[in-house]
């Protein structure tokens, strides 16, 4: 089974998508309704901004989700999933390109996440970690033993966990899990502790306008960030989106339940190569491929 893959926040790139607006007439024109639904012009920051306009999270959702769902939509009758997942936003991007949710009502919903986890990394600094050489449970029991807020954000592979929490929190949690035997405990650039109760005001923002969205009965199922199942029904797949803004990102595990359903290769669509790396972590002899860019 056909496996299709798609990255989150942190795979961007100045110039991402340049290829599709001026090689592909429905990228074009998919990119030009993008900037009419947002209100901004976006194109114009992806293809010729600077990496300081694009890691504004207001941009950097927004044009990860476009550069994926539009390459996705221009590679045609080619482009055939029997299974789905994506990385935290990549979710979003997975849910329209297997027919769950439109081109724009993703994109809406994109942008408005992006807004709403923007206001609640202002209400407190917070921050995120990258934890290596550690085995998940011990990050766990690490985390849950230190007062300050500080959980498990991203499960991303055997021995890669990003914790998130307050700045507290990460500073203690990343002296304790070096004592654990961590190789390394890296603090991340990003604006606030993703995947955290931090962000429960963003949770509650976005759960009104995924309520106010249709969605439809996917083409194929989508393995969720929050429980690393397939899912096809509407209802529950809102319900695991909202809960994924202060939940953890279980990719492992998701990986590993896609490949033991029959997954035979992973194709991911959008910038980078991470989530092929990852996937090889878990299996090195999976077949894994990336589209990034217009396939004439």
């Amino acid at each position: 089974m056909k496996a299709y893959v798609f990255p989150g926040q942190g795979a961007q790139f100045v110039g991402m998508g340049k290829d599709l607006y001026e090689n592909s007439e429905l990228g074009k024109e998919l990119f030009d309704k993008a900037n009419e639904i947002l209100g901004f012009n976006i194109t114009e920051l992806m293809f010729n901004g600077t990496d300081e306009d694009l890691r504004q999270t207001k941009v950097t959702q927004p044009a990860i989700f476009l550069h994926s769902v539009i390459l996705a939509k221009t590679l045609g009758d080619d482009f055939k999933p029997e299974m789905v997942a994506g990385h935290s936003l990549g979710e979003f991007s997975a849910l329209v390109a297997n027919g769950a949710l439109s081109f724009e009502d993703g994109l809406r919903l994109v942008s408005q996440r992006a807004m709403a986890m923007q206001k609640a990394c202002e209400v407190e600094p917070s921050t995120m970690a990258a934890i290596i050489g550690l085995d998940d449970d011990t990050v766990e029991r690490i985390c849950a033993e230190i007062e300050e807020i500080v959980v498990p954000a991203n499960f991303n592979c055997p021995g890669q966990l990003v914790i998130s929490g307050s700045m507290k929190g990460i500073e203690i949690a990343c002296e304790k899990l070096k004592e654990a035997g961590a190789k390394r405990a890296l603090p991340l650039k990003v604006g606030g502790a993703f995947h955290s109760p931090l962000m429960e005001p963003a949770r509650v923002e976005l759960e009104e306008a995924i309520k106010n969205t249709t969605f439809s009965t996917p083409t194929c199922p989508v393995y969720q960030n929050v429980n690393a199942k397939p899912v096809s029904d509407p209802e529950e797949i809102k319900k695991n989106l909202v809960a994924q803004l202060t939940a953890p990102v279980r990719f492992t595990q998701t990986m590993v339940n896609m490949i033991a359903d029959g997954a035979s290769s992973f194709t991911e669509v959008g910038p980078g190569k991470v989530i092929q790396g990852l996937v090889k972590k878990v299996d090195r002899k999976m077949e894994t491929a990336g589209v990034d860019s217009y396939q004439a």
